[in-house]
């Protein structure tokens, strides 16, 4: 996947994406992350109400509210 790295904006409160603009008026809530270019052998769990990271215990206790995405 060469060429498809980019970052993204989250907001740290609520998990969801955010725009640049947001990102410079709220640096302390806001996250950056890099995405793609990845084989996508790294897995991470979020909850599907929040958007929040969670850990692999979480997502194996509830697995109806928690996503699993591979990286």
């Amino acid at each position: 996947m060469a060429g498809n790295e980019h970052e993204v904006n989250r907001s740290a409160r609520s998990g969801r994406f955010v725009t640049e603009s947001t990102t410079e008026r709220e640096p302390r809530h806001t996250t950056t992350e890099q995405v793609g270019g990845g084989d996508g052998e790294r897995e991470v769990n979020r909850s599907a109400s929040t958007g929040r990271f969670v850990t692999g215990t979480t997502a194996e206790l509830h697995p109806s509210t928690t996503e699993t995405q591979h990286v």
